[in-house]
């Protein structure tokens, strides 16, 4: 699978992969891990640790861990060592892009400047949703003031309110203002708008929403302002609404003002827009294009209770009523209904990403992607390693321009509105113990696949600078940014394989450097449990190959998804330690080291009884296969429940409970254990074992009859007896003192040859 090119992939100052970063390329001060630095503090993480951090730290999406992806195991959820099939959040995410639907309404969009059309007016009106008490609480203020602020997110009907008040308090025609007024010519701007003051005798003005008219003067205009964005050093003042307000009462016309929370304002109250619930706003539109009836039988599809399930916005709601009733008219098929949601979140993506740089930041744009990798992560972690991609993608703009990153200016609240993402408060796995964090997600779990894979295939140009930044985090000293960079690439390669291989997986499987090649083996693993096809075809190549290094990833893969096909996993390792038994990767035996681990994650994994029926049958078929053998089952023997020092052992309880029901780990557990006292090679480390399932067991009544249980079956002849004995009359108890209480109840139950 490795190629010349794979070995040494572009970086963002196209250095080989395992050479240390550029002069130019982002330092420590970035706030990410300086790879020289990391190079010194780089040591190989066991198996078992390094599995914890994966079931820890990887997304929402992909259902690691207790969230039931590492399935089964000796005691269920996170407990247990290998990765196996079940359902993944982007299954159907990932594939091909579906049809787009343009979501803006036609026959309803106001215009840029001008007046607003009577019949868009009574468009809108017909499908607009409200809280009334909010509606009539913003009335009273326009009716009193002449100009009202109205402070709301983007795309939540903050515009369509704006006319609607307007239109409730008989201010028509309304005539829309270019978004780019400055704050300080706005008086101006409503008397250039407006022209001669143009009476329409005619018409009264009367509010049929409970407001005034203005019969006897005619009809009062309306002005609506939208996405207003005044600047820091130059706020929307207090004095720039009363000369607004003075202009207005001259020409009995009313403004209404429209921008984002956070805008820059002095001496201003801005009113606060709550959109109305999703649901609700569909109910009013379906109303509007059918009848009672077929509105209410649409409401009840269970396409639409998918639908509203998801965080969508007002003009997407609109549109999805649109559709609704085109299926109701039997114009749209069942399919297309279903796949809405989806297309709308596509149509949102594709929209920020093709914006022009005035329309959104490129340290926006960075943050969006950072969020999509660290998904439901530490906030502050995401923003921080956001403006490192921030850089990267700097100098993959210009090189000859010095990266630069603003140190303050940034409003959490509107770049998370922007991202249309949520705070919240939740514990995050650390090396010392759960931690309060302040986390950020999105409010649809499946925007961060969508996001990545438009990132990844739409806009290949900004590969070098998500390279670079990908290849960072994977040196980060922090196991949850390595374990995000690893299922970032995994949804990478869910989309584009051979790209994702080439440019990323293949040379960090192949780095010097340990972080790399486990944030290797961990974007393989991941890559298999999305669906990427041709992962186990990967690793059985590397596994047979002369490149040491891509070896050792192979089996650390295989330890994690060989649950889903234990005896095709555990046949590599078998070749892999007959091949390859006197070689190693340094002096002390890493690759056999390596080699027991994966035995030892696969007898802890969902097909622990399969992984022990088959280690059982090839015990004897040669020295260096036992050896891995009864090393990983030993090995497999330490663990306890949650880790714990004085936790219930994992495999003493698997074979209490094969016993009690009959399971094959009633023989085959003191099968490996006779084999593991009786091997010179792990004598010794079996004995320490047991000394540590007594001390356990001296504490724990489930323990010392699990232990009482098994003990006898490993006592079959004269010298396994022998030796038990000894152990159980000799062994001190902790920090030398007397021997525990149960070791002698434990003596008892040998019996006498």
């Amino acid at each position: 699978m490795s190629t010349p090119e794979a070995q040494a992939p572009p970086r963002a100052d196209g250095a080989p992969a395992d050479e240390p970063a550029a002069a130019d390329e982002p330092r420590p001060s970035d706030g990410a891990a300086d790879p020289d630095e990391s190079e010194e503090r780089d040591q190989p993480q066991n198996a078992w640790s390094a599995r914890r951090d994966l079931v820890d730290h990887s997304p929402r999406t992909m259902n690691v861990g207790a969230r039931a992806r590492f399935s089964g195991g000796l005691l269920g959820g996170d407990q247990h060592g290998g990765i196996s099939g079940g359902h993944f959040t982007g299954d159907v995410i990932l594939g091909g892009k579906t049809e787009v639907y343009q979501l803006a309404v036609p026959g309803t969009a106001a215009p840029a400047t001008g007046e607003v059309p009577e019949a868009t007016l009574e468009e809108l009106e017909r499908g607009f949703a409200a809280d009334e008490q909010l509606m009539s609480r913003l009335l009273r203020r326009l009716r009193d003031d002449r100009v009202l602020v109205l402070s709301g997110g983007r795309f939540t009907g903050r515009r369509t309110a704006a006319l609607m008040l307007l239109r409730r308090l008989g201010a028509l025609p309304v005539r829309t203002l270019a978004g780019d007024t400055a704050v300080d010519s706005l008086a101006d701007r409503l008397g250039g708008e407006q022209g001669a003051q143009v009476m329409h005798s005619t018409h009264g003005a009367q509010d049929t929403h409970g407001g005034q008219g203005t019969q006897g003067r005619g009809r009062a205009r309306g002005h609506v302002l939208c996405d207003l964005a005044p600047r820091r050093d130059q706020p929307l003042r207090w004095t720039h609404l009363l000369a607004a307000r003075a202009r207005l009462a001259e020409q009995d016309a009313y403004l209404v003002v429209t921008l984002d929370p956070g805008a820059a304002l002095d001496d201003v109250t801005a009113e606060e827009w709550h959109p109305p619930g999703a649901a609700d706003v569909l109910a009013v539109q379906l109303r509007a294009r059918t009848d009672e009836e077929t509105a209410g039988k649409l409401l009840g599809l269970p396409q639409v209770a998918e639908f509203l399930g998801r965080s969508h916005q007002p003009r997407e709601v609109a549109e999805f009523a649109r559709l609704l009733a085109r299926h109701a008219a039997g114009e749209v098929a069942e399919d297309a209904v279903g796949q809405f949601s989806l297309v709308s979140l596509e149509n949102q993506v594709q929209e920020w990403f093709e914006a022009q740089e005035s329309e959104l930041h490129l340290r926006d744009k960075a943050f969006l992607v950072a969020l999509a990798a660290f998904d439901g992560g530490p906030y502050a972690l995401t923003a921080e390693l956001s403006d490192l991609l921030y850089r990267f993608l700097q100098e993959t703009e210009n090189r000859a321009r010095v990266p630069e990153v603003p140190v303050f200016g940034t409003h959490v609240g509107k770049r998370l509105q922007l991202a249309r993402a949520e705070m919240y408060w939740e514990p995050e796995h650390t090396e010392w113990g759960p931690v309060d964090q302040q986390k950020a997600a999105f409010r649809d779990e499946r925007a961060s696949l969508v996001l990545l894979r438009e990132v990844w295939t739409g806009h290949p140009s900004a590969r070098p600078a998500l390279i670079a930044w990908l290849r960072r985090l994977a040196d980060d000293g922090r196991p949850l940014v390595r374990t995000r960079a690893a299922s970032t690439v995994a949804v990478l390669a869910r989309t584009d394989l051979p790209s994702a291989m080439a440019l990323v997986i293949e040379p960090w499987g192949a780095s010097k450097r340990y972080r790399q090649r486990l944030v290797a083996v961990n974007a393989l693993a991941l890559s298999h449990m999305v669906g990427t096809p041709n992962i186990p075809r990967i690793l059985d190549t590397w596994c047979d190959g002369d490149d040491p290094r891509l070896r050792w990833v192979a089996v650390r893969a295989y330890a994690l998804i060989g649950a889903e096909r234990p005896e095709q996993a555990l046949a590599a390792l078998r070749g892999a330690v007959r091949g390859h038994h006197e070689e190693t990767l340094t002096a002390d035996g890493e690759l056999e080291r390596e080699l027991a681990e994966a035995v030892e994650l696969l007898l802890l994994s969902a097909a622990s009884d399969q992984v022990l029926a088959e280690l059982r049958a090839h015990l004897d078929d040669d020295r260096a296969v036992r050896v891995m053998t009864l090393e990983g089952f030993v090995r497999a023997c330490r663990h306890t429940e949650g880790d714990e020092r004085y936790g219930h052992p994992l495999v003493l309880g698997w074979f209490a409970r094969a016993a009690a029901d009959g399971g094959p780990a009633a023989q085959g557990v003191p099968f490996l254990w006779r084999a593991a006292l009786a091997d010179p090679r792990t004598t010794q480390q079996a004995l320490q074992v047991l000394r540590e399932w007594v001390l356990i067991a001296d504490r724990s009544t489930a323990v010392e009859w699990a232990l009482a249980a098994l003990l006898p079956t490993l006592a079959t002849t004269t010298t396994e007896h022998q030796r038990l004995s000894h152990l159980l009359r000799t062994m001190p108890g902790e920090d030398g003192t007397p021997p525990p209480r149960v070791a002698a109840q434990l003596l008892t139950v040998l019996s006498d040859f």
